[in-house]
């Protein structure tokens, strides 16, 4: 088992930038990806970026592109996203997972993800 904290989320106004962070509460050197996901009211789930802590790879949803960056310091058993050019459409809560196992190919699947955060709300607004 391994408990997930996230802190680093607030309110920033559109263009913005926001850094989240996830803390594991033991090493990872068991876990192959950790990431982010964020749920906006009324909506589902959805994946916006992941990393596998061994080999590096990152993924990114589209919408994110450009703008969020997703690090890892596995001396601090942690994963970093950075969230620039902040829009309104990215408002949500934002939930850090992990798993043992590399995530399915393609778009993010809350399923592939045994072990996750309570959540940080971001709001982007003027």
């Amino acid at each position: 088992q391994v408990q997930l904290v996230e802190s680093g989320g607030g309110l920033v106004q559109p263009g913005g930038s926001l850094r989240l962070s996830c803390a594991a509460s033991r090493d990872t050197l068991d876990l192959t990806a950790m990431g982010w996901f964020r749920q906006a009211p009324g909506k589902e789930r959805e994946g916006v970026a992941y990393i596998l802590l061994m080999a590096g790879n990152r993924y990114y949803t589209d919408s994110v592109k450009g703008r969020f960056t997703i690090v890892k310091d596995r001396a601090k058993n942690t994963v970093s996203l950075q969230m620039n050019s902040l829009k309104p459409e990215d408002t949500a809560v934002y939930y850090c997972a992990a798993d043992f196992f590399r995530p399915s190919p393609g778009d993010m699947l809350a399923k592939d993800y045994e072990f996750w955060g309570q959540g940080t709300q971001v709001t982007v607004a003027s």
